[in-house]
């Protein structure tokens, strides 16, 4: 992951890396799963399916409400 402008977290290995997306969703104390209809990956906790995540171009950002710039 690394810092935007902003200080959202940008997924820099892109938009299907589901190995790594569910790896450190799962270290993430605020993971919190999306809607159903808005997953997209098959493994549950995965960055790819959290509710603070927002989609770009060629990556995903992490939103999370209170997450610092030191979260990993």
């Amino acid at each position: 992951m690394d810092n935007n402008a902003k200080h959202h977290e940008e997924f820099i290995l892109g938009t299907e890396d589901w190995v790594q997306a569910a790896r450190i969703a799962k270290k993430c104390s605020g993971f919190v799963c999306d809607d159903e209809d808005e997953m997209v990956a098959d493994e549950t906790v995965s960055c790819y399916n959290c509710r603070y995540r927002r989609w770009a171009a060629h990556s995903i950002s992490c939103h999370r409400p209170g997450r610092s710039s030191h979260d990993q």
